[in-house]
Parts: C-alpha cells; structure tokens; sequence
C-alpha cells in the first residue's frame, strides 16, 4: 500500500502536474495540502477520471486539505482539529482507510516571528499534540502526515544558520515536535534514513531547486503498530522540476 502527501500550492494552478504525478505514482492514498479553493472549485471531475474517489475540506484563496483513495474507501471521522471551535481554517481532516486511521494536516506556517501568527501555530500544535495523544491512545494503526512546516533538526534544512529566527525552525517548534514525536511516533524518513540529506521543500525564488537548498517540512508520522509495516520511504524529488510545479515535492511511504 502506497500513501503520499503533497503540498499542491494550489490545486487548479497544479493540477496538470498533480494528474501526471498521479498517473506516474499510482499512490492509493494521498494527502493533499493547500487546495486554495472551495468545493465548488475542486476540480472533482479530473480526479474521478484519474481514477480517485475523494473527501474535500476546501477554503477559499488559502489552506484547504483533502485524502484521495484509488481502489479503496475513505470514511471521513471529523475535518477539523479538536480543541477550538472558532478557528475555521480548513488545517485537518481525518478518515479511515481499510484499517489505518490516516490525520492530513496543514500546520500553520507562523511567520512572521515573532507575532500572531507564530501565537497561532503553537497554539495549533498544542491541539494537534492532544489530538494525537488520543489517536496513540486507541492503540490502532494511525498515520499523521502532511506539511508540518516544521524543520526538526539542522540537518533537515540547507545553512540552517539562516533560519534560527524562522518560524519553521524556531526553537519552541523544534520543541513541540519533539513532544509530539516523542508520545510514540515514528518519523518514516528518519526512520529509514536517518542521516541523509532529504528535503521536500525548494523556494522558488533563488534556484533553490536547482542548487538543492531545501527544506524538510512534509513528514510522515506513523504509530507504533504501522511502524512494523513499513516497507520503503522516499520523495518524489524530480515532481519538484516540472514545469508549473509546486515549491513542494511529493513525499510517500510503501507500508506491508
């Protein structure tokens, strides 16, 4: 079983490269972040004939998450996060797969710092912490990927010297992704490489692609009883170099 997410930036702009990607993967779940368009929007057409069935949490100009599933069922569980029934942004959405909860999230970027927005994240992780501790709790088989814009260690971001202010580097981020992990997760990348140099994430401005200086933000997160089924892990780097493409790359695991 194939699972990925992806950051499409956007989906209408990105949806030729999304059906191409789609039809080169051929993933059986996907997790996809940043839609920027409302239901009415979605280009729901397209996806059905790529052979994808999905649930949408869209929102219009910004966020925006949904889970495609090929050949399987997704049952929708809830499509926000616990813990704050004012805050609208579409961040989260949550269904079950055959037997694998799966959690597509969208953690706020929080720059500038620091600031509201900053405020915002954190307070959003301490949600996202809670919820998870729940999922860990239930004992079954969970997942919780997407764009964490987070940047765990040094070692996941090119000079990381630069972004010791940076919203997605700052030190409490550093720190509430440890806590989360440290409930129980599993990084699938750091798990399978865990000193490789693996980014996600190229800005478009600087030939950030083109020289490699990356981030990793897009992370998977696997519970203890998926951990044990995972067969492969990697990123679809080169999705990153198409024409039109997002600033995001595809990432995937391949679980037993």
């Amino acid at each position: 079983m194939k699972i990925a997410t992806y950051n499409v930036n956007g989906i209408n702009a990105r949806l030729p490269v999304l059906l191409r990607w789609l039809d080169e993967s051929k993933p059986d779940v996907v997790c996809l972040q940043e839609l920027k368009a409302t239901l009415d929007k979605i280009p729901e057409q397209a996806i059905r004939e790529a052979g994808y069935e999905a649930l949408w949490h869209g929102q219009k100009s910004w966020n925006g998450v949904a889970i495609l599933t090929r050949g399987a069922q997704a049952h929708e569980i809830r499509r926000a996060l616990p813990g704050d029934a004012e805050d609208i942004q579409s961040r989260y959405i949550e269904a079950v797969v055959g037997d694998l909860t799966i959690g597509g999230l969208y953690l706020p970027n929080g720059n500038p710092y620091p600031g509201p927005k900053f405020d915002y994240k954190l307070s959003w992780f301490e949600r996202l912490n809670t919820h998870a501790a729940g999922l860990l709790a239930s004992g079954k088989p969970v997942i919780l990927t997407g764009d964490y814009n987070v940047i765990p260690t040094g070692i996941d971001v090119y000079k990381p010297e630069r972004w010791v202010n940076d919203a997605l580097f700052r030190t409490e981020t550093r720190e509430a992704f440890n806590t989360l992990v440290g409930q129980g997760w599993t990084d699938a990348i750091r798990h399978l490489y865990p000193s490789d140099v693996i980014y996600t994430f190229w800005d478009f401005f600087r030939d950030a692609y083109g020289r490699n200086a990356g981030l990793r933000i897009d992370h998977f997160l696997l519970s203890p009883s998926v951990i044990g089924r995972l067969k492969a892990a990697g990123v679809d780097k080169h999705v990153r170099g198409w024409e039109k493409s997002s600033d995001h790359a595809p990432v995937w695991i391949e679980l037993s």
